[in-house]
């Protein structure tokens, strides 16, 4: 398993398991899996319920409207499951892998978007295999979408190193204040720990301003805080809250 060095929008650098090929393929192969079982399922119910039969009453542009409205949802799984589960599918989930930006942060449906349109042509016949080459000789383990979007697949499988790199102790009595810290990564959260305690060292308080600036427009939390530093030592007490509570 190569290690992928992403260097942040703040000049932090972060070491990552880049996902392997092997384990790439796998979790494509168990979302193939799954879209083969809704394909059986949507068939056998068209059988049982007598649809084929009005379906063959059809012209034949009509029949293969109605076939390709009901197999929409395998055509956009992976655009929809990575924006719905910040950058894994089903597949990813089991095999422990995730999409993220380069810059470390979370990606975004506009990410996810480039990569499935790039997809298409990936997996498509006889250009299957030029992702698989890209992802061989990119340094980053990335196929041309990932490369277009800006994105890499890492392992999470060293979660808790991230974990244990921004863990807080807090007190039992502590109230959160911003709910929507949740929307937040471990590897957001880290980035910003990181950021912050380098900016406290080095007096920046422009760069703990722009720090806010940027959770604030991830998260779309509006600061009530007394100024930026007060804003991000909450953020990082919130998020402790409420990932050790989960």
């Amino acid at each position: 398993m190569s290690e992928l060095s992403i260097t942040t929008t703040q000049n932090v650098n972060i070491n990552f398991n880049a996902a392997s090929l092997g384990e790439r393929i796998l979790a494509y192969l168990l979302d193939l899996v799954i879209w083969i079982a809704y394909y059986i399922i949507i068939l056998l119910v068209f059988d049982i319920t007598g649809f084929n039969d009005y379906l063959s009453g059809l012209d034949g542009w009509s029949e293969n409207t109605v076939y390709g409205i009901f197999f929409l949802p395998v055509m956009f799984y992976a655009l929809v499951m990575e924006s719905l589960m910040e950058g894994q599918t089903l597949g990813k989930r089991v095999m422990k892998i995730k999409v993220i930006k380069i810059d470390g942060y979370q990606a975004g449906f506009g990410d996810y978007l480039i990569r499935w349109i790039f997809r298409i042509i990936e997996v498509t016949g006889m250009f299957a295999f030029i992702g698989v080459i890209a992802m061989l000789v990119s340094k980053k383990t990335q196929r041309l979408g990932d490369m277009a979007a800006g994105t890499a697949v890492i392992s999470l499988k060293n979660n808790i190193n991230i974990n244990h790199t921004i863990l807080r102790e807090l007190d039992d009595r502590y109230i959160p204040v911003y709910p929507l810290v949740i929307k937040l990564s471990d590897n957001d959260v880290r980035i910003i720990k990181e950021t912050y305690e380098t900016s406290l060292r080095t007096t920046d308080w422009t760069m703990i301003q722009k720090l806010q600036d940027k959770v604030e427009s991830v998260t779309g939390i509006k600061s009530i805080s007394a100024n930026a530093t007060a804003f991000i030592e909450t953020i990082l007490n919130d998020y402790n809250y409420y990932t050790q509570k989960m």
